[in-house]
This record gives structure tokens, C-alpha cells and sequence, in this order.
């Protein structure tokens, strides 16, 4: 069945809409206000008692000020607002003229229908019945018209209409009609069939989904009790050789005879936990690392709290990067080492080798970026959470505690897919009453991290607002860095439907490395797309010349790879040094086991 639905003439019955057991809904209703009560006070509680404190005032006052000045270009021109108007009037005309002919018996094209992959609308009575069918297209139309509006508005800045074109498309996905029980056949026909038993199952989900966020709402995406770390995610085995106040270093056992004898360290993002490198056997990068021969090394970084609120950039490399090389050469005895950063563990490594570089510290022979970005003039949706009120206003926020809560950073990547990663679930839990599915991937996406403040504002500030590291004015430990001091090799991964590290951000970051730089693009998105192992043969992955020039002549003349990226990855690594040694064991040369793998800072929940 497509997007369109049945067009049949036939009129739709309309017995799958009409109460059968009225006293069985209406007591079920009033269960179900039973439970929106207790979702209210679960809510209210924490307020009341001072517990939490809203911060909604400063991205609504954001929103209503940004698409301010769209609707000033409108309405300042009488004759500009009046035709805008028309347009969408007169679109609207068109769908109830062919509302009306379809009942007639004539066949008529739709004046909107769902983008491709739009699974929204898949229910044929968006198409047989004329009620959902004139809803849905009028619904597209309006979405579509108000993204014109602010892509045809004129005299806006980059940063507003990136920031309007974001908020609209948020509204308008939280507006449709799919996300709502009166409006939407499926679940409406659902609620009949159940008595409404479906609406007091959902209104229970969401009361304990509010409690499981202390007053806000942890909208789960997962059946999270199917889950335990160590057990069957994060089950690769290993051991902790060394803590920090901010990391805790993490060594895996071999599994080879021999082994590469540079070890790798791989330093993950604070913004989630590491084991997005090891969810399960299958899918595990660590483990296929170590099967093809690595001495693997893991920073897991701390879920910080108040302690460690003065925990900066300097702090993370010198207590995470640089510790983590200590606890290598001690576990193993070896100096030369191969690193690998993932997301923003990957831009806090570029930002460590140009501060290595200024000291002398050569450890590093090679890096491997994963979706990293140095460069944040394309960084994508998320710049427009930056500028310096918005991060003034989370300064101030963070001020009190020390860090940002996890669940804040969590909502701002779900908001960036709010139609894949938000309303779905909305519908599904609380309006369908449904248990999500067991789902390693959101799982771990759910285990949200904190922030401590000076790292995070450090972040922010540094890289999504001023772009300091690649304009040479970021300083570390009193150091100006340069990144084309960093002469190293580097193989540099970008995923090609990345909406966090977008591809092009990543490709014009290439050009500020001093060194050798091996650029590949794989299919997918930020975590699909390195997530992707090679026994699985999906996706592809695109290989070319040195990256210059513009990112569209480098895919143009690239060769596109079935598959996964990960033996060419490993291939290259080969390629800078192939030298084998025997395998080194967690807890040897009086090394100090302090924990089994997955550890300890890991398990730590928000």
C-alpha cells in the first residue's frame, strides 16, 4: 500500500468508527483521566518542591523572535501578505474541489502527497476516506507554504533563516494530523476497536516516563529492561587499567596471536557513552578490531556532576588523551601509537595533536576522525542552538549545578529528527499504548550523558560559534593552536547523510591539516554510517583524490565501494606501520586491574 491509499470511489464503511460498547468507553476514559492525573502530578511534584526549574521561556521566546522577522517581511507589504494568502486559500479550494468530484465518481489527481519515506500517512483511509484525505493534503500544503514563506523572505541573515527554516519544520511536524487521535484514522479506529483501553494504557506509560525524568518527560524509545551493560551490550572483554577524575582507561583482551604492534586508542564523545563501539558481538567495532589484530584502548569518559564543573578542554586531554597514552605505554610498553576520535571526541583529538605538536609530544603516529568536524561553517541543524544569547541562557542555566542535564542534549539530537526520533513514539506509546520495541541502538541512545559547564561552554563557544580552531585563535594550556602543525597522517570518515557532522563540514575541515589526509565517505548517517560492519554488506563507502577543491567535484570523481569501510580503514592502517608483536594482557607488567570492562563511569546514569 502507498502513501496515496485506496482511491476507490466505493464509499468507505464507516462501522470501524462507531462505539460498540459504550459503557466499556466510557469507563475506560475515565481510567484514562485517572492516569493523565497522576502524569500531572508527576510533573507538578518536582516543581512544587523546588526540585526542577523550567527553562522553556528562553527557546520559545527564541522561536517567537526568530519567526518574527519572517512574518515582518510579510505583513510590512499589504499586496506581499495578501498574495501569500491567496496561494495557500486557493490551494485549499483546490483539494475541497477535488474532495468533492472524487465523491462524485471522478478520478482526480492529489494536490499534495507525501514525500517518499514518509510513513506517516500509510493507513488507506488517508486515501478512501474523504475526511482523512482532504486533512492530509491540506495539512502538506499548509507545511509546505509555510517553509516557502521562509525560504521566499527576503533580507533575513544565514543564522535566521537556517534557525526560522528549522522551527517551522518542527511545528509543522508536530502539527500533523498523523500525530493526533481524532485526526488520525489508525488511531482512531485502534481506539474504537479497544473501548479506549489503548488511551489508558498510553496515559500510564506517560506518567511513568515523566516520573523516570524526575518531573520531565524521558519519552522511551526502547523496551530499556531488555538491556543490561555487560551482559548483552558493551560485552566485548577487557579490563580498567587506569581512572581519572574524568575518564576511566579501558584495555581489551586479544584475540590473535600477534598483534599490530602500535596499539590504538580510541577516544569516544562525552556527549554519549563509548559503547556505541561495542553494543553487541555482531555489531561491535572494538571486537572486529581486536579479531583483525589491535591492541584496543578505550576512553570512557565520566558522566560528570558538580565535581567537576571546572573540568575543561585543557582537563579532558590532559586527564582523558593524555592519560589514556600513559596507561597505553605502561599496559604495553610501546610509544607509537594509532588513535581514533569519534564525533567530538574526534574534534577534542585535532585540538590535542596541535597542542602536542607545540610540545613536543609525538606518541600519536596516526588519527582517525569518525564524523568529526573542525571546521563548524557547515556544522548543520545544530548551529541553530548557538548563538550567544541562546548559549548565554545555558551558561546561566548550567551556572547552578555545574553541568547541563543529559536529557537536554539528548532532546536537541532527537529535535533534529523529531519525525523519526520523536513523534512515532509519542503516537505509538502514549496514543496507541504500546510498548516500544527492544532496540540496542536507541537503548543506548536513551543512556544519556551530562555535561560538565566549562567543557561544554567551552565547546560551544570555541567551535559552533566562533570556529576558533581551524581561524588558529583557539588556546589550550596557554597554547595558540594550529592545526597545520599536525602533520601526521590522517584518515578522515564522514557519513554521507550526517546531520550532526554533515559530510561537506567535514570534507572543507580536511584543508586545515598539515599532513596527509585520506578522506572517505560512507553511506549513511552519523552512526548507521560507522557503525557498519563488514559481514552485514550494506551501504557503500566512496574513496577519491586528496580532499581540495570543492566537495562535489571530489564525489563527482570519487569510486564508490559495496559495503563497509572498515577493512579499507584497516588496510591503511597496515599501510603506516604492518609491524607484529605478541599480544599484550590486560594486568601484565604490574599494571593495576581496577574493574572488568565495561567499568564503572559507565553504568553512572543521569
Amino acid at each position: 500500500m502507498d502513501n496515496q491509499g485506496d482511491k476507490s470511489t466505493k464509499i468507505p464503511s464507516l462501522d470501524h468508527y462507531v462505539v460498540k460498547d459504550p459503557e466499556a468507553f466510557a469507563r475506560n476514559v475515565a481510567h484514562m483521566i485517572e492516569q493523565a492525573g497522576k502524569a500531572a502530578s508527576a510533573w507538578v511534584e518536582p516543581r512544587e518542591k523546588g526540585l526542577k526549574r523550567d527553562t522553556l521561556a528562553d527557546p520559545v521566546t527564541d522561536i517567537v523572535k526568530t519567526l518574527s522577522k519572517v512574518s515582518e517581511y510579510w505583513l510590512s507589504e499589504p499586496s506581499r501578505a495578501l498574495e501569500a494568502q491567496t496561494k495557500l486559500f486557493s490551494s485549499y479550494m483546490a483539494i475541497w474541489s477535488n474532495s468533492i468530484r472524487r465523491i462524485s465518481g471522478e478520478e482526480v489527481e492529489d494536490i499534495a502527497a507525501p514525500e517518499k519515506g514518509d510513513k506517516r500517512f500509510t493507513d488507506e483511509d488517508w486515501g478512501r476516506n474523504a475526511f482523512f484525505d482532504f486533512l492530509k493534503q491540506a495539512y502538506l500544503v499548509t507545511a509546505r507554504w509555510a517553509g516557502d514563506l521562509v525560504e521566499n523572505a527576503e533580507g533575513l541573515d544565514d543564522h535566521t533563516r537556517h534557525k526560522a527554516s528549522f522551527y517551522v519544520k518542527q511545528i509543522t511536524t508536530a502539527a500533523s494530523p498523523s500525530n493526533f487521535l481524532l485526526t488520525n484514522p489508525e488511531l482512531y479506529k485502534e481506539t474504537v476497536a479497544s473501548n479506549g483501553e489503548n488511551l489508558v494504557r498510553g496515559m500510564k506509560m506517560l506518567a511513568e516516563d515523566i516520573v523516570a525524568g524526575g518531573g520531565d518527560l524521558r519519552l522511551r524509545q526502547s523496551d530499556l529492561t531488555k538491556f543490561a551493560l555487560g551482559e548483552n551490550v558493551a560485552t566485548t572483554p577487557g579490563k580498567v587499567i587506569a581512572r581519572s577524575d574524568v575518564a576511566e582507561i579501558i584495555q581489551y583482551e586479544p584475540t590473535t596471536k600477534d598483534v599490530l604492534k602500535r596499539p590504538l586508542l580510541i577516544c569516544p564523545p562525552w556527549i554519549n557513552k563509548f559503547y556505541i563501539l561495542d553494543l553487541n558481538p555482531e555489531k561491535s567495532f572494538i571486537k572486529w578490531a581486536i579479531d583483525h589484530g589491535h591492541s584496543v584502548f578505550v576512553i570512557s569518559w565520566v558522566n560528570p556532576d558538580q565535581r567537576h564543573a571546572h573540568k575543561d578542554w585543557t582537563a579532558y586531554i590532559n586527564e582523558g588523551l593524555r592519560f589514556g597514552l600513559d596507561a597505553v605505554e605502561a599496559a604495553t610498553g610501546e610509544r607509537a601509537v594509532n588513535a581514533i576520535g569519534y564525533c567530538v571526541g574526534g574534534t577534542l583529538l585535532s585540538a590535542a595533536l596541535a597542542l602536542f605538536a607545540k610540545e613536543g609530544e609525538d606518541r600519536i603516529k596516526s588519527a582517525t576522525l569518525f564524523t568529526t568536524q573542525v571546521d563548524f561553517t557547515h556544522a548543520g541543524d545544530l548551529k541553530v542552538f548557538v548563538d550567544e544569547d541562546q548559549i548565554r541562557a545555558l551558561e546561566n542555566a548550567m551556572s547552578a549545578e555545574g553541568y547541563l542535564d543529559g536529557t537536554r542534549m539528548a532532546t536537541a539530537f532527537n529535535m533534529l529528527r523529531s519525525g523519526d526520533l520523536v513523534w512515532p513514539y509519542v503516537v505509538n506509546n502514549y496514543m496507541r499504548g504500546r510498548d516500544p520495541v527492544p532496540f540496542d541502538l536507541l537503548y543506548w541512545n536513551a543512556d544519556a550523558t551530562r555535561m560538565s559547564a566549562a567543557n561544554h561552554s567551552y565547546y560551544l563557544r570555541n567551535c559552533y560559534l566562533d570556529n576558533n580552531l581551524v581561524k588558529g585563535m583557539m588556546k589550550l594550556a596557554g597554547e595558540s593552536l594550529s592545526l597545520a602543525d599536525v602533520k601526521i597522517p590522517i584518515y578522515n570518515l564522514a557519513a554521507k547523510e550526517d546531520h550532526i557532522a554533515p559530510a561537506l563540514s567535514v570534507f572543507t575541515g580536511c584543508q586545515y591539516f598539515g599532513g596527509d589526509i585520506t578522506y572517505v565517505l560512507s553511506g549513511s548517517g552519523h552512526i548507521a554510517g560507522v557503525v557498519n560492519p563488514p559481514a552485514k554488506n550494506k551501504y557503500q563507502f566512496w574513496t577519491g583524490d586528496t580532499p581540495v577543491g570543492s566537495f562535489e567535484s571530489w564525489l563527482e570523481k570519487s569510486v564508490e565501494h559495496p559495503g563497509s569501510w572498515w577493512n579499507h580503514w584497516h588496510a591503511w592502517i597496515e599501510k603506516q606501520d604492518n609491524t607484529r608483536v605478541a599480544p599484550h594482557i590486560p594486568g601484565e607488567n604490574n599494571v593495576q586491574v581496577l574493574a572488568d570492562a565495561p567499568g564503572t563511569y559507565v553504568r553512572i546514569r543521569v
